[in-house]
């Protein structure tokens, strides 16, 4: 990976293009509206609605650049590609928590998919690097604010993520 890639998923990586078109088809268009609409009702200096539409216009265009960067420099990876018992990009982990016999999933994602509701990590989170490189059967200790945390790795697969 070069040091300025972006690992991602081809599932990460649909959904920021369907974001990155729809601000250009949709957001872009409606925000030039609103921006008419607020210049016709005269003095710009003291138009609310004008400078509201402004600074959405520059929050839009700072996002397209972000996605157009990010897209630009994604290295898609699919894990259902991967064939390998150790946990890298992409692996879909099943871990226990050995003080509470809890088991949880984990999906290693890039930055831009991460969603701990989902259980979807981001490859640069605390648990991932301590959890990198470990295979079924290997323990792990976690550092933590409220003290440290003993992980089993119970299961590590690679298959295909949405």
């Amino acid at each position: 990976m070069a040091d300025d890639s972006v690992p991602i998923t081809p599932a990460g990586l649909e959904r920021l293009r369907a974001e990155l078109k729809h601000i250009k088809e949709v957001d872009r268009p409606e925000n030039v509206r609103e921006i008419e609409t607020a210049r016709e009702h005269g003095d710009l200096r003291e138009n609310a609605e004008y400078h509201a539409a402004k600074e959405r216009q520059a929050a839009l265009e700072g996002r397209m650049r972000f996605l157009e960067h990010r897209i630009g420099h994604a290295e898609v990876i699919d894990p259902a590609t991967i064939k390998s018992t150790r946990i890298g990009f992409g692996a879909t982990v099943t871990v226990l928590d050995l003080d509470t016999d809890e088991q949880t999933v984990y999906a290693i994602v890039g930055e831009d998919e991460a969603d701990a509701d989902r259980g979807r990590l981001s490859i640069r989170s605390p648990i991932v690097r301590a959890l990198i490189g470990k295979s079924k059967g290997d323990e792990v200790t976690l550092q933590l604010p409220k003290g440290a945390r003993e992980l089993e790795v119970v299961k590590v697969e690679y298959v295909p993520l949405s």
